[in-house]
């Protein structure tokens, strides 16, 4: 048996790489907006499920063997994996501008063969095992154990180096190389081995006497449990998922790292279950499970309740990798229900693979139902700590349900009486725990109480202002409310400089708003005829409203602002074409922060604009940002970190600019006065800053380069592509 938990710890690693490549893969595809993210992950999960039913079909075959079935299955998902990127390139290409349902479609049909394969391993395998165990929760257990280690490990390889070594495409290949190895070792086993042999093929049949078992819960009541763990863990996680994002700024990673700990605690509460099945048996002490399954639950939950104060709080002292053993530790206690469960309500017969695999999908319909409701309702209408209260209910009363089927005796009334407890306890203490856990994550050691004038969480992220109208999207930096040339706080000067480059910017695209400054800013241009703004985080159309300078933009008649991804927008669109694209875009390493700043998407914008037309985006000082948009366009300018780049050449007109400067009015109010020594002292130092232009020895350090400099300067960086991801990884 040594050998299968070997192979299946081993083929975890090439799972949890695929999940991960391909959900960043349709994420670029199809977008990294809620409802795009709600559909992969949804699709994902429906495909396991799918594979489960059919694994526990196989498994219901007396005779068929199951370890040359597993490798087989392995052989198919490595043929797919080596084909799969290209496969959802062409289909991207193809389907991009497709409806939200058609894409919903879409995505579960492009990952459909393999994720029901991989679904249809554990109960394949589980009869395998059980034909010579004869235990079901210690068979179960045990392979949850090695399979979803070796997940842990591939999360933790991906954060360390995998992604930022290999990208996708090398991942994808060591995936199903590995893939091919577990396949033919597999068969190998199968083939050699005789006694192995012999044992698939005379273990114990379908409905078979010899087996004795007396459930001890019913099937459905225990097909409920299930779904209602598999519910409150998937839910925990998108909670942790987004508090994890927040604190580390939104880093690639986290993600990683957060899944890694997660898989790493269900890994060995499912080993703590294995041995406690194999100690109860089938006797009477089996009865204990049940009791066992309650503490779990409570004490799961409590510790999950706390994890996300934990982090706020600890974050003030630590770096936020140092906490994730509490995200193991609640993990494993719910990683754990799972094949106890299966053990006090599944026979260890001929069928036990059928029914596990009934009970598998139950799990994911529950885990699929918590990334819907939590992810796509629930935080659109409520805070964390308000979600949080409610799974810490809705699992106490799972465990006070498990109770009330225990037979009556003093301490089961003692233990409903301190789940009640526990209940009003943590509602109680919820605003205190919870309270200001953004202002902790954000600030960490620099905390200070009442920092946030505006706080706003919802499906999309989470969006706040501080008391000097700075703004911090999803943790990190996101720009100001000011338009205001002369107190320039947030760099206002490189959205008026496009009257320096741009003679002529009629029609307007600009991906991304948050404060509306640069909207703002452009929308008044007076050569700009119209704007569309596409934003995928509609909270910042409710902060616009509360700010003077810029709640004029939600009424402009130039302007429509259009929520959605704005890769996606651009695909669902190619009949629009642009005089000039903006984009202030967030900083470089940030999660699918390539998305928009690869060669891959640069040409997609380069078809968007017309004859002569501008892309002007923020390099956030990246060296390869700005050599891959200097080297997809021919000409380059750099202004301060933004990059505009064009198939035409670019020029800097001083006496336009100045011009355009003179003149240039925000809803009416002129933007300098020349009268005032201050305003006139404010033009001659923005005019000054082309005036190194066309100096190689001063490029560097001067405010406006071209990109010949940029090329010269940066030629030992990479090109950034959707393959290697940028910075995201490093």
């Amino acid at each position: 048996m040594a050998w299968i938990y070997v192979l299946f710890f081993i083929s975890g690693f090439p799972a949890l790489i695929y999940q991960i490549v391909w959900q960043r893969s349709l994420f670029t595809i199809y977008g990294v907006n809620i409802e795009s993210v709600t559909i992969v992950v949804s699709a994902f999960m429906l495909g396991l499920g799918l594979g489960s039913l059919m694994g526990g079909a196989l498994s219901k075959r007396p005779g068929l063997p199951m370890l040359a079935v597993f490798g087989v299955i392995e052989l198919c998902i490595g043929s797919f994996g080596a084909a799969s990127l290209g496969v959802f390139h062409w289909a991207g290409a193809h389907t991009a501008g497709a409806s939200l349902p058609a894409t919903g479609v879409l995505t579960f049909l492009l990952v459909l063969l393999p994720t029901t394969l991989m679904g249809a391993t554990l109960p394949v395998l589980v009869t395998h095992l059980v034909r010579s165990s004869s235990n079901v929760g210690s068979s179960v257990g045990m392979l949850y154990f090695v399979n979803t280690l070796g997940s842990a490990v591939a999360c933790l390889a991906a954060a360390a180096w995998l992604m930022r070594l290999l990208g996708q495409s090398g991942c994808v290949r060591t995936a199903a190389g590995i893939n091919f190895t577990i396949g033919i070792l597999a068969l190998a086993m199968y083939r050699f081995r005789g006694s192995d042999r012999q044992h698939e093929l005379s273990g114990p049949e379908t409905g078979s006497p010899a087996v004795r078992f007396d459930a001890l819960l019913p099937f459905p009541a225990a097909m409920c449990l299930v779904c209602l763990s598999g519910f409150i863990a998937l839910s925990y996680e998108i909670l942790w998922y987004r508090a994890y994002s927040f604190v580390s700024g939104g880093e690639a990673r986290a993600f990683a790292l957060l899944l890694g700990a997660y898989l790493e605690g269900v890994a060995f509460g499912s080993l703590y279950s294995k041995t406690l099945c194999a100690r109860l048996g089938a006797g009477p002490r089996r009865a204990q499970i049940l009791r066992t399954i309650s503490i779990l639950l409570i004490v799961a939950n409590a510790s999950g309740f706390l994890v996300v104060p934990l982090l706020a709080h600890a974050s003030k002292w630590v770096q936020y990798v140092a906490t994730l053993p509490a995200v193991a530790l609640s993990a494993g206690l719910l990683g754990a229900v799972f094949p106890l469960l299966t053990h006090i309500s599944v026979a260890p017969d001929g069928r036990a693979g059928a029914r596990l695999s009934r009970l598998y999908l139950a799990n994911i319909v529950g885990s699929a139902s918590g990334t819907f409701l939590v992810g796509f309702v629930l935080m659109d209408h409520w805070s964390m700590r308000q979600i949080s209260e409610f799974l810490l209910l809705l699992a106490l009363g799972m465990a006070a349900a498990i109770q009330w089927h225990l037979p009556r005796s003093g301490r089961r009334l003692a233990v409903l009486g301190g789940i009640g407890a526990l209940a009003i306890a943590g509602i109680a203490a919820a605003p205190g725990v919870y309270g200001a856990i953004y202002e902790r994550m954000l600030y960490k050691g620099a905390y200070r109480e009442g920092a946030f004038r505006h706080l706003l969480e919802s499906r999309s992220g989470v969006v706040a202002v501080d008391n000097q109208d700075i703004v911090f999207g999803g943790g990190m930096y996101d720009g100001r409310f000011n338009t205001d040339l002369i107190g320039d706080a947030n760099w206002i000067v490189r959205a008026y400089a496009i009257s320096a480059f741009h003679p002529d910017p009629r029609h307007v695209l600009m991906i991304g708003l948050s404060s509306g400054s640069w909207a703002q800013v452009i929308a008044n241009h007076s050569r700009v005829e119209h704007l569309t703004v596409v934003e995928i985080n509609r909270a910042y159309l409710e902060l616009i409203p509360r700010y003077p300078q810029v709640a004029g933009l939600l009424k402009s008649p130039k302007v429509d602002i259009v929520i959605d991804d704005g890769r996606r927008w651009l695909a669902r669109h190619p009949e629009r074409q642009f005089d000039l694209i903006v984009m202030n875009s967030s900083f470089n390493w940030r999660a699918h922060m390539s998305d928009l700043l690869s060669a891959d998407f640069l040409r997609i914008v380069r078809r968007r604009l017309e004859p002569g037309g501008v892309f002007y985006y923020n390099t956030t000082d990246s060296g390869e940002v700005q050599l891959t948009g200097a080297t997809v366009f021919p000409y380059a300018l750099r202004v301060m970190n933004f990059l505009a780049v064009s198939d035409r050449p670019l020029a800097v007109d001083q006496d336009a600019w100045r011009s355009a400067l003179i003149s240039y009015k925000i809803e009416g109010r002129p933007v300098l006065d020349l009268t005032r020594p201050r305003d006139r002292q404010k033009l001659a130092a923005v005019l000054a800053m082309a005036g190194n232009l066309g100096r190689p020895d001063l490029a560097a350090k001067s405010q406006m380069e071209y990109g010949d400099t940029i090329r010269q300067r940066y030629k030992d960086k990479r090109i950034i592509t959707d393959d290697n991801m940028g910075t995201e990884w490093n």
